[in-house]
């Protein structure tokens, strides 16, 4: 709690403030509520609804004329909020290490091998998978939360005594200015691939927003950058800390001299102030050996050593990659939050170099979202998988029907290995039926995740649970 006066001099000295709100449903007794400008709201137009609910003030950034409660004004509400959550929180950040992480794929992976290596008890993850740290766990609406949640979450963190967050980073974040009041130890970057378009407007504007993360870096910190990925140069220009790189070539800081992929896990040999080490990770595929490696060098960055990383990483698990479910049966079940072009046709890639026959795909793509993609990722997965069930996923207001035609726009004169089975929990079903004998269904899209965004509210749904109930469903039509 903080006295107004003591955010804003010379504001309601007596008043006390509980919390900060944007949204005026959730605003409680002694809330003071921010009036942003959402992506299709403007949350002015919510002040009698928060001072209803029990706002004591209002931050806003049009001239508005109220008596019943302070209202104060300031030039952008969207970017000051930063700042204020940051102050009533009594500056979270400034309190542990902050670890930054960006990249079109492979940020949920990083971030979580990050904190597995430092340990849940010291190291707080703040991302798509939600929060956590070793004395909790929550979820998480976006992300890279809105300022008020980000702020929370680190005082959280704080009060949990942790030292260090590892973060998801998104593009999104930087274009809605959610972390202009952040300023990072150590950021790193996975790969840069399309994404996002219709947020960005451009690719040029999405990689400007990806760059910020490494402005916004300590200048005794560290930038750990993938040499190995087309726009290393770009993300390089752009950095004011220390580099460090990661990559195939000697010349790299940590060097990827080898793997070896098999069906449980990938030997690994990299190479460290010129001493090689080489090890089993129990994380599949080509990608991860770079997520592992990014991983592995901001763990170094921090001072932490190599021998100790190895003996860590055999316990590293990352919930909905590549999680192979136990489901004893003849053909296999995996789920993924694969949702990208390049994500999908990576994992499509590794799957294939694996003892299977054929490759059964469940996807779907989000409303409201990059619609340019839709069509790209339709191509991608008939292209690399052998048969493809096309699904809702968010649809949020768009119809998923429409959604599922955009994806297949461009298939129809070309491919015939797909189908489209609008309701996703009949379409895992759908997919699971089909197996045959060493046959892989592989669910995309959602990972761990649990919930589905429709028109008019927001359903409990998680894909692992979905597939395993799929697959106790056959079991009992074949009486097994």
């Amino acid at each position: 709690m903080k006295k107004l006066n003591d955010l804003y001099p010379g504001v309601g000295t007596d008043i006390v403030i509980k919390g900060i709100k944007i949204n005026s449903k959730e605003v409680e007794e002694g809330d003071l509520f921010v009036c942003t400008m959402g992506v299709t709201a403007d949350r002015h137009d919510f002040i009698d609804d928060a001072i209803k609910h029990g706002a004591s003030a209002i931050l806003v950034s049009k001239d508005i004329r109220d008596e019943r409660v302070p209202i104060i004004k300031v030039p952008d509400t969207n970017r000051e909020l930063p700042y204020l959550c940051q102050k009533f929180y009594d500056y979270p950040d400034k309190n542990m290490v902050m670890i930054g992480v960006t990249g079109t794929d492979g940020k949920t992976s990083t971030t979580t091998i990050v904190q597995s290596l430092i340990g849940t008890d010291i190291c707080g993850y703040i991302g798509t998978n939600g929060r956590s740290c070793a004395k909790f766990t929550g979820d998480n609406p976006n992300t890279t939360p809105d300022a008020h949640n980000l702020y929370m979450y680190l005082d959280e963190f704080v009060k949990a005594g942790c030292k260090y967050t590892a973060m998801e980073a998104s593009s999104e974040a930087f274009f809605r200015n959610r972390l202009v009041a952040t300023t990072y130890d150590i950021s790193a970057i996975t790969n840069i691939t399309s994404e996002h378009l219709n947020i960005h407007g451009s690719f040029e504007n999405y990689v400007q927003c990806k760059l910020q993360l490494f402005k916004t870096t300590k200048k005794d910190g560290y930038s750990i950058l993938n040499k190995d990925d087309p726009y290393y140069e770009t993300v390089r220009n752009a950095c004011v800390a220390n580099v460090l790189t990661y990559g195939k070539d000697p010349s790299n800081d940590l060097q990827i001299v080898n793997f070896t992929i098999y069906p449980t896990h990938t030997d690994i040999t990299l190479k460290y102030k010129d001493k090689e080490y080489s090890f089993k990770s129990p994380l599949l595929g080509d990608f991860n050996v770079y997520n592992l490696s990014c991983a592995f060098l901001i763990c170094l960055a921090l001072g932490q050593k190599m021998e100790d990383l190895i003996e860590r990483v055999q316990n590293v698990k990352i919930s909905g990659r590549l999680e192979m479910l136990n489901t004893n049966t003849p053909y296999y079940v995996m789920v993924d939050y694969a949702h990208t072009p390049n994500g999908i046709s990576k994992l499509l890639n590794f799957v294939h170099t694996l003892d299977i026959n054929r490759s059964i795909v469940v996807i779907g793509q989000a409303g409201e979202r990059d619609y340019l993609k839709r069509p790209k990722v339709g191509n991608t997965v008939v292209e690399n998988a052998s048969y493809a069930i096309f699904t809702y996923e968010d649809p949020r207001s768009e119809d998923p029907a429409n959604i599922c035609e955009d994806i297949i726009k461009e298939l129809k004169e070309t491919h015939n290995n797909y189908e489209i089975v609008i309701d996703r929990r009949e379409a895992i079903q759908k997919a699971v039926d089909m197996a045959g004998p060493k046959d892989i269904v592989l669910i995309l899209g959602k990972g761990n995740e649990t919930y589905e965004k429709l028109k008019t509210e927001t359903i409990y749904f998680n894909d692992i649970e979905e597939a395993y109930q799929a697959v106790a469903n056959r079991k009992i039509k074949e009486g097994s």
